[in-house]
């Protein structure tokens, strides 16, 4: 739970008190931190996954990697749907209308569940031709589809834990979904060992143990993740619904039957967000599509540099995710003026962390190739796009932050057009153009542009602060 002195300062957002600066930093702090952890434990398990996959050889890499760009689809497709919810429930906590924000959270439990079994039907529809519309080799495709059928099917699940995140987030507790994404990641870890590789002997600390397995490869790891996902989202479900101080669903009764209003409001948010999502999935696909006939190592590399660089960039989701609430939660308290500072000090902060952890990833950029994949030519060209992308991490951390600033407020229509704008007109027409000739390395060259030119719109339009109005 939230500590004594971060209620403390919420508390004074809310109340409309003055805040020191040193305040508001530690406020920020306070938030952004274990925001930053739960980001890092989330893609420490899609690490995990791939490192583990990676010991079975390039193709069983690059199958997850075919459709790991449909997967980010589904997935944000789902986070803007309970983005509608959550951002109005910061709203309301922020005018501390608790009443209000049950109903928002009684109603969305009902939406967002019915929304993820309709997108979990469509994406299972699907599993069985996605690999070969996405232009894989004929030897991948199976475990590729076999790993997208399972992913869809635990989608409900995944719904189910970003709304209780976001809710908890929304009310100042970004500690409980921070502690208990870490433990899905050690569940991920467990199943995985015991899913992915065949029952074998292990030697530790000298003495010959007989360790049992499923041997599922790329299916095991599927499993593996599906299995987390879904333990956590029942304990998500509980610390939300029966614990949270702010949001508990016990203390008293109400409707769980959805209003229009709420989901007008919903939709004014989710919408952009969620057509933004599609668009720019559907670039990533095509970013795929561009990346497939370069062969099964250059699949492979761009998998494995995608999710090293994830972590990377994970920590200013992160601090986006406290930036979303405290900006929130000011405007719900009609403060501006604080909205503004929160604001400054998150992007700050968002691109300070960043350029440190661009640097450790250009320099460790072939050990982290070397945990993913034993494979050398895996490794070398990994290890040469992540050095290309590290001298963007600055400028990506500036988009990211500020569009959660800009969720925080429920503007989400105009950023979602600059997203959109910046990656198909940028990105994959210089993607287009270089692939044909430098290959993977161009892909990346392209994407490295592409994020310092979306990093600069976004600070341009922060900076001229029509958005507060």
């Amino acid at each position: 739970m939230p500590g004594k002195g971060q209620n403390r300062l919420l508390k004074m957002v809310q109340d409309g008190l003055p805040m020191t600066l040193g305040q508001q930093l530690k406020l920020t702090v306070q938030l952004s931190i274990p925001a930053i952890i739960s980001q890092l434990s989330s893609i420490l398990m899609q690490f995990i996954d791939a490192s583990m996959v990676g010991s079975l050889g390039a193709e069983a890499s690059a199958s997850i990697g075919l459709v790991s760009t449909t997967t980010w689809l589904f997935a944000g497709i789902s986070v803007a749907c309970a983005t509608g919810f959550y951002v109005q429930v910061s709203h309301l906590l922020g005018s501390k209308d608790t009443a209000n924000a049950r109903s928002v959270l009684r109603q969305s439990l009902v939406m967002v569940l019915a929304f993820s079994i309709v997108v979990s039907a469509v994406g299972c529809a699907v599993s069985g031709p996605l690999p070969g519309w996405l232009g894989g080799d004929e030897a991948i495709r199976h475990d590729a589809s076999m790993y997208f059928l399972i992913y869809m099917m635990s989608l409900p699940f995944l719904q189910l834990n970003m709304l209780s995140s976001g809710m908890l987030r929304s009310s100042g507790n970004m500690y409980t979904p921070s502690m208990l994404n870490v433990l899905m990641c050690l569940l991920d870890v467990i199943f995985n060992y015991f899913l992915i590789f065949p029952s074998r002997h292990v030697d530790l600390l000298g003495m010959d143990l007989y360790m049992p397995g499923a041997g599922l490869g790329v299916t095991g790891a599927a499993i593996g993740t599906a299995l987390a996902s879904m333990i956590v989202a029942g304990m998500l479900l509980y610390s939300l619904c029966v614990r949270s101080p702010e949001l508990n669903l016990v203390q008293e009764k109400g409707s769980f039957r959805p209003t229009m209003q709420c989901f007008r409001n919903a939709v004014g948010i989710a919408l952009p967000m969620g057509c933004e999502r599609i668009i720019m999935c559907g670039a990533q696909i095509m970013s795929t599509v561009i990346i497939a006939p370069l062969g099964t190592v250059a699949i492979a590399a761009n998998s494995f540099a995608i999710t090293v660089e994830s972590l990377c960039y994970m920590p200013g989701h992160g601090v986006s995710n406290a930036a979303t609430t405290l900006v929130g939660q000011s405007m719900g308290a009609r403060r501006r003026d604080l909205t503004w500072r929160f604001a400054h000090i998150s992007v700050l902060m968002g691109m300070a962390v960043m350029t440190v952890m661009g640097t450790v990833m250009y320099v460790t950029a072939h050990g982290m190739m070397g945990i993913m994949t034993p494979d050398a030519a895996v490794q070398e060209l990994g290890a040469r796009i992540l050095r290309i992308e590290a001298f963007a991490e600055p400028m990506y951390a500036a988009s990211i932050v500020v569009y959660g600033v800009f969720v925080g407020v429920g503007d989400t229509l105009v950023p979602s057009i600059m997203n959109l704008g910046s990656i198909w007109a940028v990105r994959l027409t210089l993607a287009a153009v270089l692939a044909p000739e430098y290959g993977l390395t161009g892909v990346w060259i392209a994407m490295c542009v592409e994020l310092c030119f979306r990093g600069a719109i976004f600070l341009v339009r922060l900076y001229r602060r029509k958005w507060l109005k």
